[in-house]
């Protein structure tokens, strides 16, 4: 499949009528495909055909870098440096919780333009699955994630999110830091569906719910809330991105030091990848981890770790690395599970 599709949720969007920046688009008509680059960068897909359907197949198998060429945008050392220099944050009272991400690139084998993301996402789809898998591919934009987490659900005024926060290989790992990190972000997930909510609609039903995904647990809060009538997607996202689980708390310190710490954009990297169908007023748009984007030449990555006052700086480094390692064995073309160039 060479021309434009997307696969989300189980559908399958083929026809593309057209592509536009303005999330007020989501508020008429048709169904939409949706990335948001962490960065802020909207882009909108509007498409004629959608139906239920598997993965269509790839045209080849896939071709993905050797393990040992992976870079990242932060190496160990300082990664580690920029967890202490949060926690210098934290002790002179300007934020409570930073997330701190780096981003792993490799060069692609083949002609530029060549890679084809049905053949990683399939390989993601037996190796890693997710229930918030996507493959979106359109004109400049090509990603594939394989996200467990849910940024954004809506049917008719009722919004959800369902923050994750706190890792480990089995429950068993999972620290009070881990427990105190994940209330902090409900609070501010809280907050910010607050600010167009209809008031007094702002329910947590679950906090802390451990989630098993492939190779490792998640802690994973759910909150709720009905838009207030007044509000559209522009005014929803304007309230509540980047999320909250992949910035910190108060979010607006968060973002001064992320900007600060990381030399990279995270790109659709802790964005939102989903789908809205406008007609019947309902989306899913996922926190956009556990995602590659391809470029011309290059496949990127991203992954991060909730820093505290209670963190230890190695510890947060083998956080990225336990997050990152399946998924970039799986997109490596040979070599064991292990983030090989990464260090």
């Amino acid at each position: 499949m060479h021309d434009s599709f997307v696969h989300v949720s189980g559908y399958l969007a083929t026809q593309l009528r057209d592509v536009t920046t303005d999330l007020a688009a989501l508020d008429g008509e048709g169904w939409w495909a949706v990335v948001v680059d962490y960065e802020g960068k909207v882009t909108c897909a509007r498409f004629d055909d959608v139906r239920l359907a598997p993965l269509p197949a790839p045209r080849g198998t896939w071709r993905g870098p050797h393990p040992s060429s992976w870079r990242s945008s932060l190496d160990q050392a300082a990664y580690e440096n920029g967890v202490r220099r949060i926690r210098d944050y934290i002790e002179r009272g300007e934020v409570y919780q930073a997330n701190l991400c780096r981003v792993l690139s490799a060069p692609l084998p083949g002609e530029p333009g060549e890679a084809d993301p049905l053949a990683l996402a399939v390989r993601l789809a037996e190796g890693n699955p997710a229930p918030y898998a996507a493959t979106v591919s359109l004109p400049g934009l090509s990603v594939v994630s394989a996200s467990p987490e849910l940024y954004l659900s809506r049917d008719g005024d009722v919004i959800e999110s369902r923050p994750i926060k706190g890792t480990g290989v089995v429950a068993g790992d999972l620290l009070e830091k881990d427990y105190a990190e994940n209330v902090m972000i409900v609070d501010l997930v809280r907050n910010d569906l607050g600010r167009v909510a209809e008031v007094g609609s702002v329910s947590v039903p679950a906090l802390c719910e451990v989630e098993e995904h492939p190779g490792l647990v998640h802690l994973v809060s759910t909150v709720r809330a009905r838009l207030a009538p007044e509000f559209g997607w522009p005014e929803l996202l304007s309230a509540t991105f980047p999320p909250g689980s992949v910035t910190g708390a108060p979010k607006y310190s968060a973002l001064r030091i992320i900007n600060e710490l990381e030399p990279e954009p995270r790109g659709p990297y802790c964005g939102a990848v989903g789908w809205v169908d406008a007609d019947r007023r309902r989306a899913s748009l996922a926190v956009g981890i556990r995602t590659f984007w391809l470029s011309s030449d290059e496949i990127h990555f991203g992954t991060g770790a909730g820093i505290t006052w209670g963190s230890d700086p190695r510890r947060e480094w083998f956080e990225t690395e336990l997050k990152a390692s399946r998924l970039i064995a799986l997109a490596s073309t040979s070599g064991s599970a292990g983030s090989g160039g990464t260090a």
